[in-house]
């Protein structure tokens, strides 16, 4: 269906939110791991497989985790953004002992971890 109006441009947002809360409808948390080239290069991957087995390992089901591409910040690659309710918090150089970490201090415990913090 073409959009020609802003109310179906409303419209599409609205099916896709819907959509999106069907799939997730359990998340409390997502984590996010920037993928794009500069990060893989410094060590993203193991990045994200630190994260995916600690959450495997503590049984967390409630925790959705995606992939980005690049997303301007280069110099603090590895990045992985945490949203807790409305909250995002970005940490920056998280590696797989500090994406461990990440998940069970802020996402199991809810206590984001200041240093590694990346603040505009």
């Amino acid at each position: 269906m073409p959009i020609k109006s802003l109310e179906d441009l409303k419209r599409l947002k609205e099916e896709a939110l819907r959509k999106r809360a069907i799939r997730h409808p359990a998340a409390r948390a997502r984590i996010t791991v920037a993928m794009g080239t500069c990060g893989l290069t410094v060590g993203a991957r193991d990045t994200m497989k630190a994260i995916l087995e600690t959450i495997k390992q503590n049984q967390i089901r409630d925790v959705l985790v995606l992939q980005t591409g690049c997303i301007g910040l280069c110099e603090y690659e590895p990045l992985v953004e945490v949203h807790l309710g409305e909250d995002k918090v970005t940490y920056g150089k998280v590696t797989p002992d500090r994406a461990r970490a990440i998940v069970t201090v802020h996402v199991m415990g809810g206590h984001p971890i200041k240093e590694w913090m990346i603040t505009p």
